[in-house]
């Protein structure tokens, strides 16, 4: 066993990489726990500075030379994981950096763009929601939250890094849209027309915005597009990432029809 004290200067570090977004950011360096996490990361081409795991809890193999990994004990693993029921794996990768020159597009693309999601289970099942339905790119605009957030990893079940996904503000994001001749649709309860009837076949940006304010007047005003989700019960909007993965897979829906 490699390490086993709870007093070790690499577990205390650790610590404090998952508690303080500042120090994730001053290192350039993100936390991915569990085995599928790891195995997107690793296979997405990331290079790890430190992968851990606890043979008590019987992880389950990973194709990693033994030698790359540091052995700890459960008590030791516990401590410096996020999860309730941890399967034995942790890995330091450093974060990854893509900008919008990195992205390549379809033919006809299509992308969502997330402006200010507050809550890392929402954005992880936005980025869920786009590996599902091979969406070309996430835009991240003025977030909230912390995209290397070990939370947002979590929730997205490593989706993090399946899409090709970059933080942006939304002037630069909206010129770069218009650049690649892509509309920008809007949902908004105030819309006339259903997200259903309207064609989803050309280059589209789907944006989103925060559940309780909604998209910011930036993206109302150069929405080309805007569309409601029908409501029928007594509330008036859904979770954003359920208003996300409606829409993204009407999309899906048309362009599969043929």
């Amino acid at each position: 066993m490699d390490i086993t004290s709870l007093q070790n200067p690499k577990i205390k570090y650790i610590v404090k990489l998952r508690e303080d977004k500042r120090q994730r950011l001053k290192d350039g360096v993100m936390i991915v726990e569990g085995h599928d996490e790891l195995t997107l990361a690793l296979s997405s081409g990331l290079k790890p500075q430190s992968l851990l795991t606890a043979p008590e809890l019987d992880p389950v193999a990973m194709d990693i030379s033994p030698a790359d990994v540091i052995t700890v004990t459960r008590a030791v693993f516990e401590k410096i994981s996020y999860r309730d029921n941890p399967d034995g794996w942790l890995g330091i990768f450093p974060i990854p950096k893509i900008s919008l020159a990195d992205l390549k597009l379809s033919a006809s693309p299509l992308v969502i763009v997330a402006e200010s999601v507050e809550k890392p289970g929402n954005l992880g099942a936005i980025l869920r929601t786009a590996d599902a339905a091979g969406v070309d790119a996430l835009l991240v605009c003025d977030p909230r939250v912390d995209l290397w957030n070990p939370n947002v990893v979590r929730a997205s079940r490593g989706a993090v890094f399946t899409v090709p996904t970059v933080e942006v503000d939304s002037p630069t994001a909206l010129a770069w849209l218009r650049s690649k001749k892509m509309r920008v649709l809007a949902a908004t309860p105030s819309a006339q027309v259903l997200y259903t009837d309207i064609n989803l076949k050309e280059p589209i940006a789907i944006a989103v915005g925060t559940e309780d304010e909604g998209l910011t007047d930036f993206w109302m005003q150069n929405a080309e597009i805007k569309v409601k989700i029908p409501m029928i019960g007594k509330i008036n909007s859904l979770n954003v990432s359920i208003a996300t993965a409606l829409i993204t897979y009407e999309t899906v829906r048309q362009r599969r029809e043929k």
